[in-house]
């Protein structure tokens, strides 16, 4: 089992860190990272994933901030259009439950 750096544990709060399998768990860690990660986590990333890997997180998958899904598809060069939580019924089903 491949183990993450103990540079990522505070992107992972909420499970046993020791337990998360970097080949079984790859779209979890990457959504975590693409979220919430720092410059180091970030640099980490790229050494460790395949950019189509970090694409396919993104694209396929929902429960990123409109500021991270935006900065992403930047730097991805992926269409904002394919980002699933930028698609505007995703944006407002979210608004019913948080209108701000």
């Amino acid at each position: 089992m491949k183990r993450l750096p103990l540079s990522l544990k505070k992107y992972f709060w909420d499970v046993k860190f020791e337990d998360i399998d970097l080949d079984k768990r790859r779209v979890y860690i990457l959504k975590r990272i693409l979220e919430y990660g720092d410059k180091e986590a970030v640099h980490w990333m790229w050494k460790n994933f395949k950019k189509s890997e970090i694409k396919y997180a993104l694209t396929n998958f929902r429960g990123y901030s409109q500021k991270s899904a935006n900065f992403w598809a930047f730097i991805l060069g992926v269409k904002k259009e394919d980002v699933k939580c930028l698609s505007r019924s995703f944006r407002e089903t979210q608004r019913q439950f948080w209108p701000y």
